[in-house]
């Protein structure tokens, strides 16, 4: 809602077309399924009040949901693609010595046992 601008029409996570529309769509779906499934066969009527009252069910939940999804989207900081984390530069090796190719930790004068005796 607060990167709307007068005169311009919404983008398609913005606007309220597309929650309506993914829920229109599962309300069909399910509206057919019930209407095959309830009837339990060929012979039988159709069950139109158990259909409506599924694709009314299947349409308010999927537009709850969507609704939910699209309130909880934010935009990442500019800032964030810059790269402005650690090891910057893929050049650069990492001086820990961990891992395939790291080159061996200089010698020191103390190793597991203790200090060495001259």
């Amino acid at each position: 809602m607060a990167d709307q601008h007068p005169g311009k029409p919404r983008r398609l996570r913005t606007s309220v077309k597309g929650p309506l529309m993914f829920s229109a769509f599962w309300a069909v779906v399910t509206f057919m399924a019930v209407l095959i499934f309830a009837s339990g066969g060929s012979a039988k009527t159709p069950r139109f009040d158990l259909a409506l009252t599924g694709a009314g069910i299947a349409f308010i939940v999927t537009l709850v949901i969507a609704a939910m999804l699209s309130m909880s989207y934010k935009e990442n900081a500019e800032h964030l693609g810059k790269g402005s984390g650690i090891n910057l530069s893929s050049a650069k090796k990492p001086s820990h010595g961990f891992g395939p190719g790291a080159a061996n930790p200089p010698a020191s004068d103390a190793g597991p046992e203790g200090p060495a005796e001259r």
